[in-house]
Formats: C-alpha cells, structure tokens, sequence
C-alpha cells in the first residue's frame, strides 16, 4: 500500500521548547509494510516516510499505536494522523481523495492488528528519485507511443495536451485530475464528449479542434463548466447545432466554431456577456439569431457562410388570435422570470421555454410570432470584424420576431422612414 502526498512531520513536543514548526510539507512516499525487527525476529507493520532528502526513509510503527485520525478534510486530499509514539503528527496533503481513503482505511486495521496477512502490504525499501519530486503541473502527448496505457496522469496536472493520438473517446482516467485547467484534446477522432467532464471543477480551457464531434450535450452545458469555462474550441469537427442550453456558459471570453456544419447559433447567444472573441467560418449560417445584437465582441469572423440576403417586407406569420393559453402561461413564465424545470413541467415544455425569442418592444414570444429578417452591420458588435465575403462586406443578415401585429407594424413604419426596402 503506497501513497504519493505532500508530507510534513510535526513534533507535539515543539511548544515545550518554545519552537513553532515549519509549516510547509514536503513530497513523499507512504508505505505500508512489514518489517523484520533484528532483536525479536518479529514481523511488525511499520508506516515508511520516504522524501527527496530522506530516501531511504523513516519508520513508524503502526500496531497500537495510532492515537486518532483527523479526516475532516479528506475529499480535498488532505488528513493528518497523530501517532503516540513518538509524540508526532503526521499531516498529509494534495493527495488523490480516493487512494488517500484507502490508504487510511489500511492504517486503521493495522493500529488494529485486523487481519493484517490479508494486507496489500509494499516492500519498505529506498524510493527513487523521480517518485519523491515536485508535482508535475504539465504534459504534453503528441503520439500515440507516447501515451501511458497501464499508468495514470499525474493527479497534480493543471495542462494536458493529448493530441495526434487517435483517440475514439475521452479516457476516463483524465476526468479524475480534479486541478486540471487547461484540456487540449485536438487532433483525435473523439466523437462524443462524457458528461463527467463537467465534474473538472477548475477546467478554464477546453480544445477539441480537429475531432468528429457531432453534438455539443446539454449536461456539459449545466455543469461546472457554467462557472469556470472562458476558451472552448470547436472548430473543425461535426457539429450541426449548438443546445439552447449552450448559453448558460457564460464565462466564456473566447469561442470558436469554425469548418463545422452549423446551420444556426443558439437564440439566446447574447447571454454570453463575456464573450469576446467569436468565429464561426466556414459552417451553414444563412442568418443569425436577433440575440446577436447583444453581443460585444473585440474579433469576430464569419466569413464562408451562405448568407442570405434579407428583405424585412418578407416575413413568417405563425400566429393564432386569440393566443392559446399555453403560449400566454408560457410568455408569462419567460417575462416575469418565473423557475421552471423537467421536475415541474414537461421537458418538451421546457425545451420551447429555452427556445423562446425576444420581440423589438423587448417580450418574449415562445411558439406564436412573425418572423423576418434585417441587415446588419457587423461592426455594431465587434471592434475587428473579418470580411464576411470576397466582395468585402460586413453585414450579415440577422433574424427579428415580433409578439403582435402592432409590434411589426411599428417596425415596418421605422424601416421605411430610414429608406430600407
């Protein structure tokens, strides 16, 4: 039984003497193992400290001789235990949560004298050097020869870029890496995506250029990720739509979703109030959503996209009079902020509520609206905007729903005092 942790020994006697310890532990290797005592021929089982300046190690027997655990802080890798001979604790830190349970369950039978020949007992000899070193905070694969089959990633990494690899799927064993900031997946054959990734609570980056991904989930979009993610790269994979939930994300600053097959961004992309770097070449767009207009944006580049060419006369009636009570109870629920959930209504009714599209007068409509669609210029959103054709444009049309009638037709009235045709 072994244990990789930061370790620091401290004396409970150092206050007789008017000394304070150090505070600070130091990398090591536990192990629990039996040891044959010289004089007595016994066989005792000793807990064995190894770190870099003591790699031989040193040995502290456990049998009765543990005075209490303190495990109040374990799920962070962190416990100490106080030993009653010699008078120390022993404080561990920045250990996996899981082996760290493990190894102090161990600990435990063998204060006890528990069925100790059962134990997954180590070997106590001298460590290596490399087994005793700083965390590893960065790893870079980019070949499949490289990369480890039968050993896991360093718990302590806060960057890993695997790419080249050909991967199928996330490995499971990288959504355990609970520091990791900075996942760089680019250049494999991923296809879908684990929710568990959501579970990376410090997960600021994510790159998954150049993959087969063909959907975006709506789990990854209400998970963590909501509070820490800032640059996702989606670019050049198999995406043909991003989930209405996709704009709970709203730490992102930089997005990117080039050479996919979008055929439209999500209604409500101006929730992403951080965003400042968008670029969605290359896909399917034939307008943008009316959500676009919130946006502030310092790049944005939407170039190869078939853009339509929009004539606000032209228009989309899909309105009933009276309005049906369910878009009225809906409209309602959307306009006075009213929670809602699969847990309290119908998913399907959910989905419509996140779908819900914003008039002109500033209303929500849900299922019942009139539709059309406006040029835009593209640097009333964006500092740099790169061409969105070969003939040097930058206006993109982008999509208008109107509540009601009288909505439109005030609309109407404006475009044609500013001469739109």
């Amino acid at each position: 039984m072994k244990l990789q942790c930061d370790v620091e020994v401290v004396s409970r006697m150092l206050p007789t003497y008017g000394m304070k310890n150090r505070g600070k532990g130091s990398r090591a290797v536990l192990s629990i193992g039996r040891h044959t005592e010289k004089t007595t021929h016994c066989n005792t089982i000793y807990l064995m400290i190894c770190t870099a300046k003591d790699r031989a190690g040193s040995k502290y027997k456990l049998k009765e001789n543990i005075e209490t655990f303190f495990t109040r802080f374990v799920e962070e890798g962190k416990a100490t235990v106080r030993l009653k001979e010699p008078a120390v604790d022993i404080s561990l830190s920045k250990a996996d949560a899981i082996s760290l349970k493990n190894f102090l369950s161990a600990a435990r039978l063998a204060h006890r004298g528990n069925d100790t020949e059962n134990f997954p007992l180590s070997t106590l000899t001298p460590v290596r050097a490399r087994d005793v070193e700083k965390p590893k905070k960065k790893l870079t694969i980019v070949s499949k020869k490289d990369y480890p089959l039968t050993s896991n990633f360093p718990y302590s990494l806060e960057q890993l870029q695997v790419s080249y690899c050909k991967l199928s799927r996330v490995d499971m064993r990288m959504l355990s890496l609970k520091a990791l900031r900075r996942l760089d997946l680019s250049n494999n054959h991923i296809k879908t995506l684990p929710s568990t990734i959501g579970d990376l609570g410090c997960l600021a980056e994510l790159i998954l250029h150049n993959n087969h991904l063909e959907t975006f989930s709506d789990a990854l979009c209400l998970s963590s990720l909501q509070r820490t993610l800032q640059h996702l790269d989606l670019s050049q994979n198999r995406l043909q739509a991003l989930p209405p939930q996709f704009c709970q994300l709203r730490e992102l600053i930089n997005l990117k979703l080039d050479d996919n097959k979008l055929a439209w961004l999500p209604f409500h992309i101006g929730r992403l109030s951080k965003l400042r770097f968008l670029s969605a070449a290359h896909n399917q767009l034939a307008i943008l959503p009316g959500d676009f207009r919130k946006l502030t944006l310092e790049n944005l580049d939407l170039f190869g996209n078939p853009f339509a060419h929009p004539n606000p006369l032209d228009h989309t009636i899909q309105l009933t009079f009276p309005l049906t009570l369910q878009e009225m109870a809906s409209r309602a629920v959307v306009n006075l902020r009213i929670p809602y959930g699969p847990h309290l209504i119908p998913a399907h009714l959910c989905h419509d509520l996140h779908a819900s599209k914003t008039c002109d007068c500033g209303r929500t409509c849900v299922s019942f609206y009139i539709k059309t669609a406006v040029s835009m210029n593209l640097h009333l959103v964006s500092q740099t905007v790169v061409l969105v054709d070969d003939m040097g444009g930058t206006d993109a049309p982008v999509q208008c729903h109107f509540c009601s009638l009288s909505c439109y037709a005030e609309f109407l009235d404006q475009c044609l005092q500013r001469g739109l045709r």
